[in-house]
């Protein structure tokens, strides 16, 4: 009887050993979820997101070991659906996030006979210019239920009540299409039911399924190594049944074209090099796509060539600005050559704002920083930054800065102002200016990035809820050169 009883305690010391390695692994994926929502680009709205992990990281630092090992599993559920979410922020094509793990206001569902206040949404954010929300499970595949009794925990409830709320969400917030990601994978007998009864298909666009490794050593010899795969994750698109953006057939020629003159890129190449307009600026220019029109074009239809482009970039007034300033091309010296007094005198009130400008661009040059991300992209630009850009440079241009208006305004797609119904459904404010909405819509319409400087209108853009897929550049101001 000693013996056995001896065993028996040895097992319970076992068992509760076992436990405490499960939950130092938990707790280290619970770490590395948190290092990895702080090592994405900053954005309010993972603040939930963090807030969650460092909420399950408290939870598994107060676990009771004389709990059974057979509890834990359902105790930290939560890490892997941290994980997933992440991963998918994480992904390059993830743009405009505006929503992580929060809910959104639902109406009662038609014949549901019952009430729900909220839908949950794990990501709403922007693919491909095309607003999207996420729905995330990281469940085991057996345990995923189309139908039960309970109603609101099958599958085929959840996505009911989210296509309910999609369709009538705001303009605003309102998806092109609901994305599931099965971290886990699904049967095959539920991903013929979503086929079926929602007209779910292969979402189009291929995840990353890298793993996630990562080494800790723990009390001596003890080393854990813990890895995530997604090659097993099954994701499906919804498209959400509701009128939206049709891509616009619209006038290119004499009529409605910002181009002043239609050139070839060799043309364009050979003049930059003639003016002198600087190396820098030069090689950046000529690192874009040129959309190739012919001057006697009476009409063009974009349909199908340009929207929804990947290489498409939308191009707002502080954008136009920071590719001719003085300061962004190598006249940075001779400003601080001057005085203090002489640089007070010229710049006013912007003096300060104007000097940080110029230690930024000596640390790091922008037309270096913007390479990367205008190389081999087509420009577009809307009537109203077209219109707003020359008044500026006209005003308070130098020479050169003109010069290299002038030439830039060449490589541009120009548009009509069509700003995004989602865009225009926004109240007007001090913050939502018209013109702004304008300019940002326009990118929206055409399913483009906006390339910006203006992180008031895109903060104030996400604090509505609506995702808008913006690329932040480093301000730069005109100096006269």
């Amino acid at each position: 009887m000693v013996g056995k009883r001896g065993d028996s305690v040895r097992e319970e010391g076992a068992g509760l050993s076992i436990i405490g390695v499960e939950v130092e692994r938990a707790k280290q994926r619970c770490r590395t979820v948190i290092d990895r929502i702080l090592s994405l680009p900053p954005n309010p709205s993972h603040r939930t997101l963090l807030r969650l992990a460092h909420s399950e990281l408290s939870f598994l630092s107060r676990f009771s070991l004389s709990l059974s090992l057979s509890n834990f599993n359902s105790l930290s559920s939560n890490i892997g659906h941290l994980e997933a979410v992440v991963h998918i922020l994480q992904q390059p094509f993830i743009n405009g996030v505006s929503r992580v793990c929060k809910p959104i206001a639902l109406s009662p569902l038609v014949n549901s006979g019952q009430k729900a206040n909220a839908v949950h949404v794990d990501i709403i954010c922007t693919v491909n210019g095309n607003p999207v929300w996420f729905l995330v499970s990281a469940r085991n595949p057996k345990y995923i239920s189309w139908n039960r009794s309970s109603g609101n925990k099958s599958l085929r409830k959840r996505i009911e009540q989210v296509l309910y709320a999609a369709d009538r969400s705001s303009p605003s917030t309102k998806p092109s299409s609901i994305i599931l990601f099965f971290s886990n994978g699904l049967d095959e007998s539920i991903c013929g039911k979503l086929e079926y009864e929602f007209g779910a298909s292969k979402f189009s666009v291929e995840f990353s399924d890298f793993e996630l490794d990562f080494f800790e050593e723990l009390e001596g010899a003890w080393i854990y190594v813990l890895e995530r795969s997604y090659r097993q994750a099954c994701v499906l698109e919804i498209k959400v049944d509701h009128s939206t953006n049709a891509i616009p057939k619209i006038e290119c020629g004499i009529k409605d074209s910002l181009l002043d003159v239609v050139s070839t890129r060799e043309d364009l190449l050979e003049e930059c090099n003639a003016l002198d307009l600087g190396g820098s600026f030069c090689s950046l220019i000529s690192r874009m796509n040129l959309h190739p029109l012919v001057a006697n074009e009476a009409e063009v239809s974009l349909q199908g060539d340009l929207s929804g482009e990947a290489d498409l970039i939308n191009f707002d007034t502080t954008a136009l600005i920071a590719l001719i300033s003085g300061i962004s091309n190598c006249n940075t010296e001779k400003l601080l050559a001057k005085s203090e007094s002489e640089l007070r005198q010229q710049f006013k009130s912007n003096y300060e704002f104007v000097i940080a400008q110029m230690i930024s661009e000596i640390q790091n040059p922008i037309h270096v920083e913007l390479s990367g991300v205008l190389s081999g992209k087509r420009g577009m630009i809307c009537g109203s930054v077209c219109s707003e850009f020359k008044e500026l440079v006209s005003m308070c241009g130098g020479p050169n800065e003109k010069s290299r208006a002038g030439y830039l305004l060449k490589w541009l797609l120009g548009v009509p102002d069509s700003p995004s119904a989602r865009m225009m459904s926004l109240p007007t404010t001090r913050k939502l200016a018209l013109k702004n909405k304008v300019v940002f819509g326009t990118g929206d319409y055409w399913q483009a990035p906006t390339l910006t400087a203006n992180m008031a209108f895109v903060r104030a853009i996400s604090q509505t809820g609506m995702s808008l897929f913006t690329i932040e550049h480093r301000p730069r101001a005109l100096t006269g050169d």
